[in-house]
């Protein structure tokens, strides 16, 4: 049986502070300590927060394309992230983007997409997470998800849930190089009748590989977690 997308892992300087400011963004809730933070309809995937002293020095190989219904909204939301500890930064967008780019209080970027995105029409807050990578590793984790791509086109590729919900995305080359472990990971809890080695040797035969302190690193060596559902987290 295959794994599910538990959650998305963040590295963070303060990961309580960050768990605030993104469950008052999304308007999702916290729990446990407070750093866990989880959508009101229990659907989905969460967001849990780690701490991490190491400094963030360029730019995330993944980020959040957040979704408007309208102009206004996408005003509102861009003016909450500000007023919960957002701020602008340029990363190249013109005048004529309808998007908006932010970063939030520890630097991880994010954008907030205008409304009438076709592309991000039928998901959620989060509409997709956008990941800078190869098509090889669209294809991985569409094989180790068990989620079939809804975009595959010029080295271009996209996966989401058969249940719907927000898209996992990849830009195709020029991949950046990644000299150090990722803000932002992907968190995979297997079902608890899972055979676990076999699962980790499936992963292995679709390209991935041991990396250090117990994650995995996907075919572009991008961290990864996998969890059972019986094992405490």
């Amino acid at each position: 049986m295959t794994p599910h997308l538990s959650a998305i892992g963040f590295h963070a300087t303060d990961p309580s502070d960050l768990a605030r400011f993104w469950a008052g963004l999304l308007r999702w809730e916290r729990t446990g300590d407070g750093t866990l933070v989880v959508p009101p309809d229990g659907t989905g995937y969460a967001l849990r927060f780690t701490e991490s002293q190491a400094p963030k020095t360029r730019p995330n190989q993944a980020h959040f394309d957040l979704t408007s219904a309208t102009p206004e909204a996408q005003r509102d939301t861009v003016a909450r992230a500000l007023e919960l500890g957002a701020r602008h930064i340029d990363i190249g967008q013109t005048p004529e983007d309808g998007h908006v780019v932010l970063a939030d209080p520890d630097g991880n970027e994010f954008c907030v997409i205008e409304a009438g995105n076709t592309f991000l029409a039928d998901t959620g807050v989060i509409g997709a997470v956008a990941c800078d990578g190869t098509r090889a590793v669209g294809y991985f984790w569409s094989a180790a998800l068990g989620w079939p791509l809804v975009w595959d086109q010029d080295e271009e590729t996209a996966i989401q849930s058969p249940e719907g919900g927000t898209k996992l995305t990849w830009g195709g080359p020029p991949v950046r190089e990644k000299p150090d472990a990722n803000r932002l990971y992907f968190e995979l809890t297997l079902p608890p009748d899972a055979d676990g080695e076999a699962e980790t040797a499936r992963l292995a035969e679709l390209g991935a590989r041991p990396g250090p302190d117990g994650v995995f690193l996907d075919p572009d060596g991008n961290e990864f977690r996998v969890l059972h559902a019986s094992a405490p987290q």
